[in-house]
């Protein structure tokens, strides 16, 4: 990606350092918020069946806090199950509804959402079982701060578990796309 842009002068010198400059050579061909867009948003479309699955995990994941022994109940490991619950519940929401078609496609593929004659192409299951994990991951990888919420409800709960919820999330989250990557033809 190369930048042309007007001619720099630096005072009297008349320097042009911009001109034609690969900012950072190592970068992949989608920016970053790209990729996180489409890591976040890229699947949503209307499908009921993926909804409903979405919505079963998350009420399980919920179940697993919910049943968590009292003084286990905000430690990390359940705290990780009920953020990704709350990730999974707005992800499974997303995918019933019909206006969340589209969100996350660039031009081209909205554009071929129109098409009368497109089918769905669901990916494999171990696509789907990487996505359901990267959006598990996400869950505590976004949502860690309302930790601090929790302060408010126990008062005897000092320390939250921030930074080891923030890494579960991450490491189940680049575990997600690691398998995505995998798993997806080229």
């Amino acid at each position: 990606m190369y930048f042309s842009a007007a001619p720099l002068s630096f005072g009297t010198l008349g320097l042009h350092p911009l001109r034609n400059l690969r900012i950072l050579p190592y970068t992949p061909g989608v920016p970053l918020r790209e990729f996180f867009f489409e890591n976040f948003a890229g699947d949503l479309e209307y499908h009921p069946r993926r909804a409903a699955l979405y919505l079963i995990l998350a009420v399980a994941a919920a179940s697993i806090w919910f049943f968590s022994p009292a003084e286990a109940k905000f430690t990390a490991t359940p705290l990780v199950f009920a953020l990704g619950a709350l990730a999974l519940l707005t992800k499974g929401i997303f995918l019933f509804r019909r206006s969340s078609e589209g969100l996350g496609l660039d031009q081209t593929a909205l554009a071929a959402l129109s098409e009368p004659e497109r089918g769905k192409q669901l990916p494999s299951i171990p696509a789907q079982a990487a996505q359901i994990l990267q959006d598990f991951g996400t869950g505590a990888l976004l949502l860690w701060p309302l930790l601090n919420l929790g302060k408010d409800i126990d008062q005897s709960w000092s320390d939250p578990p921030r930074l080891q919820v923030f890494a579960i999330g991450a490491v189940l989250f680049l575990l997600g796309w690691a398998i995505r990557r995998l798993t997806t033809p080229r």
